[in-house]
């Protein structure tokens, strides 16, 4: 069984954010998955984001505000 990190980019209405979870690659079963400590963290950055709760989802990652551009 190994680790490897990963960047995963959760988007919410105008607001995104970078988490870094671990990914588990194994020879068993499903593989790579997440440990449910890293669901539940992507889980309540997601919920922090559509809240509007910049400072509880800026604990998880870095947070970015995102505008549209005229084309």
């Amino acid at each position: 069984m190994t680790t490897r990190k990963l960047t995963k980019l959760v988007h919410e209405g105008k607001y995104a954010a970078e988490v870094v979870i671990e990914i588990v690659d194994s020879d068993e079963g499903w593989s790579p998955y997440i440990s449910l400590d890293d669901a539940l963290k992507l889980d309540a950055v997601r919920e922090a984001l559509q809240s509007g709760d910049i400072a509880t989802a800026s604990t998880y990652g870095r947070v970015y505000e995102l505008s549209p551009v005229a084309a």
